[in-house]
């Protein structure tokens, strides 16, 4: 039976394959679709891909519905910004001639966001930092004509990209200060280690104007800030490992900061609340709400993920949510970002490098994109 049984099976294989060697092929079409016209629920994932750090990528999103739309190719420990039109992404990232080694070349290569196709590329000097992802790695101008790309070798310097031209305009000395906070249409600042910040004014070439160096504002030894600062206009909000922030605003000849405020009361501190994760703030404009990445932890834990999101009226410093994941079955969030419109949509990124979705006014998830890459780390909405 066993013997018959086996070759009825291979009758039946031999009569299938004949049938298909006679059948006729159908060409396959391929089409590439345009992404969907820009609105301000799309979402930019940056994802460094820890298997393959050479190969990272930046995911978009629909946050409307958490539909994956497309990825743009990052290279290595890559900084992104995106134009203010919202027609370009502009990745600064380096590539080696051997995949992990060989010569190294530095790149801000500009995509085309309808098609995400590469549309330029602009080789600039081979010392972009390469560090965690960070807004403020890579970030234009208001009007986004100078692309800002921070570097470290150890020595540290910004060098300003012509977007227009394509070309480099120049780099400028930050003397031992990191990252570029843009302000307006001719001037970044950079923070410096001893907690003062250094405001460099450009000319209509991209070169050195003017520098000035703030006062401290930041008390680095007792309650050091995270960089990932969030801003509206001309105004930053830098909070601080302890759970304080301090507004500052560059915008003038001379920096301005405002007075220092608690996002924790008394019994919270005590209890260890405090913020932390990659990506610790949002900030949207529009409602001119803070939300804030928030856990229990001690001394040292600053990058530990968000149990709960805290969120915070700007004009008054009341907190009027607080949102605990574990509630919504979420996992604790490493990065948060938010949309700048009127009826904002909130992102998180947890620890498994899924996104989450969520209603921005009351925190309900409304989508869950599971795991968007191997490392996703940064959120961008522009």
């Amino acid at each position: 039976m066993q013997r018959k049984w086996r070759w009825a099976l291979a009758m039946a294989c031999g009569a299938t394959i004949a049938a298909h060697a006679g059948a006729v092929e159908q060409a396959e079409d391929l089409t590439v679709a345009k992404v969907p016209p820009y609105n301000p629920h799309q979402i930019d994932v940056l994802d460094v891909n820890f298997p393959s750090m050479t190969d990272g990528r930046i995911h978009v999103l629909s946050g409307d519905d958490g539909k994956y739309l497309g990825q743009i190719d990052a290279g290595f420990a890559a900084g992104f910004a995106i134009s203010p039109d919202h027609k370009t992404t502009y990745v600064a990232t380096t590539y080696f001639s051997r995949g992990s080694h060989g010569t190294r070349t530095d790149v801000v290569e500009s995509t085309d966001n309808a098609t995400l196709d590469i549309a330029g590329e602009v080789v600039i000097p081979a010392k972009h930092a390469q560090t965690v992802p960070s807004p403020y790695n890579t970030s234009l101008s208001a009007d986004g004509k100078w692309l800002y790309v921070s570097n470290i070798t150890p020595a540290t310097s910004v060098t300003v990209v012509d977007t227009a031209t394509h070309k480099v305009a120049g780099e400028i000395d930050t003397d031992g200060c990191v990252l570029a906070y843009p302000t307006g249409n001719d001037r970044f600042t950079s923070l410096c280690e001893s907690g003062k910040a250094l405001t460099v004014v450009l000319d209509g070439n991209g070169k050195e104007k003017s520098r000035k160096l703030s006062d401290v504002f930041i008390d680095v030894d007792n309650d050091p800030a995270f960089v990932n600062a969030v801003h509206s206009g001309g105004d930053y909000w830098f909070t601080t490992f302890n759970g304080n922030v301090r507004r500052a605003n560059f915008a003038g000849s001379a920096p301005v900061f405002g007075a220092s405020w608690p996002l924790v009361s008394a019994p919270e501190r005590k209890a260890g609340w405090r913020p932390g994760g990659l990506q610790q703030t949002a900030l949207n404009g529009a409602t001119q709400r803070l939300y804030v990445a928030m856990h229990q932890g001690t001394e040292g834990s600053h990058k530990d993920p968000a149990s709960e999101i805290w969120v915070f009226d700007m004009k008054t410093h009341k907190r009027v949510a607080r949102w605990k994941l574990a509630d919504q079955k979420i996992d604790p969030l490493l990065s948060i970002q938010v949309s700048q419109d009127a009826h904002p949509l909130f992102y998180g990124i947890t620890i498994a490098s899924d996104v989450v979705i969520a209603d921005a006014l009351t925190g309900k998830v409304e989508h869950v994109v599971k795991q968007v890459g191997h490392t996703a780390s940064l959120l961008l909405n522009p």
